[in-house]
């Protein structure tokens, strides 16, 4: 057939066209399938079971926790949440951060991944990353970039998550774009009674839309 052919939306393929063992462990600290204490009831363990095969990470340990939801506040299942992030020094393992007088994590590679599960829930544990430059010698607040993608999907969203109590937030430059009421879609909580574990869900549409961000 001559010509380009119509534009499809993605999936369903994410399980076993996109793996990426033991993604949602950036730390390498456990195995969270053998660390059910981890995970909440009813996750999907299929993509959380290897840890990430590197032990040392620095820095303080989080769990970033949420759910996906559509425009009509359902659970999105099966989609796949990808992060991205600098270490605790605020470098990212990418040649493109050439900075030397900011030290790399050789057992940090800052990028994970895992799929939503039947409840749209997905849960990742890695380290706060720091703080790194932004547009005109600026510092961003410390934040952790998203990905998401599935089925339905026309293109990958991308997206930011901030934390709730990061004082830094009030002057990074990034966040300063967003409209003031429309802020709060991009910090994640920190949970009530839990040790450092943040919830950052994720709306597809609707009146508490998720800001995404052209890439």
């Amino acid at each position: 057939m001559a010509g380009q052919t119509p534009w499809q939306t993605t999936g369903p393929f994410l399980h076993f066209g996109l793996p990426w063992n033991g993604a949602a462990d950036l730390t390498g600290d456990s195995d969270l399938g053998a660390r059910p204490d981890l995970i909440a009831p009813g996750h999907d363990y299929a993509v959380l079971r290897a840890k990430a095969g590197r032990e040392g990470t620095l820095g303080q340990r989080i769990e970033l926790v949420g759910r996906v939801w559509d425009n009509r506040n359902a659970p999105v299942i099966d989609s796949l949440i990808e992060i991205w992030q600098a270490n605790a020094a605020g470098r990212y393992a990418h040649p493109e951060d050439s900075r030397n007088d900011v030290a790399l994590d050789p057992a940090f590679i800052g990028f994970g991944r895992c799929a939503s599960d039947k409840e749209g829930a997905f849960r990742f544990r890695t380290i706060r990353p720091g703080r790194v430059p932004g547009p005109g010698n600026t510092l961003q607040a410390p934040h952790i970039a998203l990905g998401i993608m599935g089925p339905g999907f026309l293109k990958r969203l991308a997206t930011r998550v901030y934390f709730s109590d990061a004082r830094e937030n009030a002057e990074d430059p990034i966040l300063g774009l967003v409209p003031e009421e429309r802020r709060a879609t991009l910090i994640a909580a920190k949970e009530p009674g839990a040790n450092n574990v943040y919830r950052f869900d994720i709306h597809l549409g609707g009146a508490r839309e998720t800001v995404f961000f052209d890439i």
